[in-house]
């Protein structure tokens, strides 16, 4: 596929995942973020689930055969620029996906080893672990296991951050060509993230831990983000602090070479919808009905007057 210029066209970034119907999570999680990032998102839908924030009720796999024919529908047609693979509940579905990869020549692969949800509900079979691991883990760019599915993979349990280097150097061995290893799931105010790729030293990603009850999606959200910033051919170290300076609502990040600023710059620049979004802002408080009012309505939306400089914010990052 040829370099896409950036600056003619949307990137155009394709999920193979589950459907979410409590809409955190899966393919819900990464349209949002391809759209928050600027990128086209794209869907191939891999399961059916049937969830809220109490658990998982039900699992429905789509039929090998569909789950390609989705992929070839939009490969052939619209072109993808970088892929996010989440949930595959079987060896079947895995099978399918890892061919369309061949087939279409599919670039910039991360994959999101999905294997249980946020409420500890299993989601793959065990003989999909060992093809995830055969078929896909050669095929992709990254993957991005937790501690739990790192312990599934690898069969034994991650449960320090001694034992991350260990974990990702041993997936590294099974096949993977770059492994980010998130520790979140350990105690402790600060959160660790390792990120290690074949033939380079460790790189460690540290940061306080957001003191939140809202972590479902999350994965998704990082893998997703990641993609994009691959399909914006940032090095890989780069697009990883990226997407998790994003997540945790960074705006910028430090550098320490010019060579760097252009992926920072298209990193973490605003989208064109959120340009969009913060001059309606400007504009709804601008008007005179607004006048001396805290909080008004735009686009159906309550917005204050702190989303107002919000907005101005943004907007002076644009210019």
């Amino acid at each position: 596929m040829k370099k896409l210029d950036h600056s003619q066209e949307y990137l155009r970034v394709l999920t193979i995942a589950g459907s979410d119907s409590g809409g955190g999570a899966g393919i819900q999680a990464d349209l949002k973020t391809f759209a928050a990032l600027g990128a086209y998102g794209m869907s191939a839908i891999t399961v059916l689930t049937a969830q809220n924030t109490l658990g998982v009720a039900g699992i429905h796999a789509a039929p090998p055969d569909f789950l390609a024919a989705q992929i070839d529908a939009v490969a052939s047609d619209i072109g993808v620029h970088a892929v996010k693979i989440g949930m595959l509940h079987s060896p079947e579905l895995v099978h399918t996906v890892a061919q369309a990869i061949d087939r279409h020549a599919l670039p910039h692969v991360v994959l999101d080893p999905v294997m249980t949800s946020a409420t500890g509900a299993r989601l793959i079979e065990p003989p999909a672990v060992q093809a995830l691991v055969a078929e896909l883990f050669p095929r992709a760019a990254l993957i991005t296991p937790n501690l739990d599915e790192a312990a599934l993979l690898l069969g034994r349990p991650v449960e320090s951050a001694a034992d991350m280097p260990i974990a990702a150097q041993a997936l590294l061995q099974m096949g993977a060509r770059a492994v980010l290893l998130k520790g979140g799931h350990l105690p402790g105010e600060q959160v660790l993230d390792l990120l290690i790729e074949r033939g380079a030293e460790p790189h460690a990603m540290q940061h306080e831990r957001v003191d939140t009850r809202n972590l479902h999606g999350a994965g998704c959200t990082l893998s997703s983000a990641l993609a994009v910033f691959l399909a914006q051919d940032l090095p890989l170290r780069l697009a990883a602090e990226a997407a998790q300076g994003r997540l945790y609502g960074f705006d910028g990040k430090s550098l320490i070479h010019p060579s760097q600023i252009a992926g920072a710059n298209a990193a973490f620049a605003p989208s064109d919808a959120e340009i969009a979004r913060a001059r309606a802002v400007v504009a709804a408080f601008a008007h005179p009905d607004a006048g001396g009012q805290g909080a008004i309505r735009v686009d159906g939306a309550m917005v204050e007057r702190l989303h107002l400089e919000q907005a101005k914010a943004l907007l002076a990052r644009a210019d």
